[in-house]
């Protein structure tokens, strides 16, 4: 059985199955979700984050951390041989140190998926494509669809589509739900297996936090194996606050279908820092059952610079300085 039939054996199971079936109860549902109190959100994860991680699961956590990273190219002067290269970062982080765990994924543009399969070679790393009309998600269905199935025809292990923000904002669910549910089966290959979704969902685009709670339970709802806060195309990308609404969705959501999601905050995660805080958020929030790649993500280009660096001075006691780790 694929896992969309066996999610929506679940979502039969919890009542929710016919929740999209018409936009009037789509929206009922929607806006029947609990309000979020913003100061109360943001408090919250204010004061997760100064929670400290000590040396000895310091140096745990900076290795899960690299684990779960999706390094990231997406600028439009990429070349094969960046691809390349950025592919044997993720392969061998630090070449001096075999003992740095691979990167979860690198997540290429859909025509760079051949060059980032090529160089991974059998690596045990995903390649991610961002698609739909990445980043601004305004383009017609057939030019969606198109982007997923070549990225998926390449060999892409997950695909990130990004939402259609305006439609979201002017209150247009039905149409989000059921472009999410085509490209999920875009995401599907003739032999029966099926790429990983990640729906991004620009959050600081979406105003509030209730339009972000809205997003969550839309896109999980719609097939979602992955729910992604931003392109880091923005101002305002991952925060400590709208992830926690997303990990708050995500629970809620196995809470009521037994249905696991992931989460991936990216754009803005620089440092091991910020890395260590968005651990303990999910420690926290969400526990171990999370505390995986299968089911965290860091979206990032610079953050893995910075856990080398933390990571050798964890060992060394002393600060290698930027010289150490190889330039993306």
């Amino acid at each position: 059985m694929s896992s969309s039939s066996t999610a929506s054996g679940h979502l039969a199971a919890s009542g929710l199955a016919d929740v999209a079936s018409s936009e009037a109860s789509l929206r009922r549902f929607l806006h029947g979700l609990p309000g979020i109190d913003a100061v109360g959100l943001q408090a919250r994860a204010s004061g997760l984050g100064t929670r400290s991680i000590k040396t000895t699961a310091k140096a745990y956590a900076i290795d899960l951390a690299i684990s779960m990273i999706d390094l990231t190219t997406l600028e439009g002067a990429d070349t094969p041989g960046k691809v390349r290269s950025l592919c044997q970062k993720a392969k061998n982080p630090d070449p001096g140190n075999p003992d740095v765990p691979h990167t979860a994924a690198v997540c290429v543009y859909p025509d760079m998926v051949p060059f980032a399969k090529e160089a991974l070679g059998g690596a045990p790393i995903n390649v991610a494509a961002v698609a739909t009309a990445f980043p601004s998600g305004r383009a017609g269905l057939p030019v969606k669809l198109a982007d997923t199935a070549e990225a998926v025809a390449a060999g892409a292990d997950e695909i990130d589509m990004v939402i259609d923000r305006g439609a979201f904002l002017s209150g247009r669910y039905l149409e989000i739900f059921e472009l999410i549910a085509e490209i999920k089966k875009a995401c599907e290959r003739p032999d029966g297996t099926a790429a990983h979704l990640k729906v991004i969902f620009e959050t600081g685009e979406l105003v509030t936090y209730d339009n972000i709670r809205r997003a969550s339970w839309l896109a999980m709802l719609a097939g979602a194996d992955f729910i992604k806060t931003s392109t880091g195309k923005v101002t305002v990308n991952a925060t400590p606050a709208n992830t926690l609404v997303l990990m708050e969705a995500v629970r809620d959501f196995r809470n009521a279908t037994g249905v696991q999601v992931g989460v991936k905050p990216a754009g803005g995660i620089r440092t091991t820092k910020d890395a260590m805080k968005y651990l303990v958020m999910v420690n926290e929030i969400l526990g171990d059952d999370w505390l995986s790649p299968d089911w965290f993500r860091f979206g990032a280009s610079s953050l893995l610079n910075d856990l080398l660096m933390q990571r050798q001075k964890l060992a060394s006691g002393r600060y290698s300085g930027p010289d150490y780790v190889t330039v993306d």
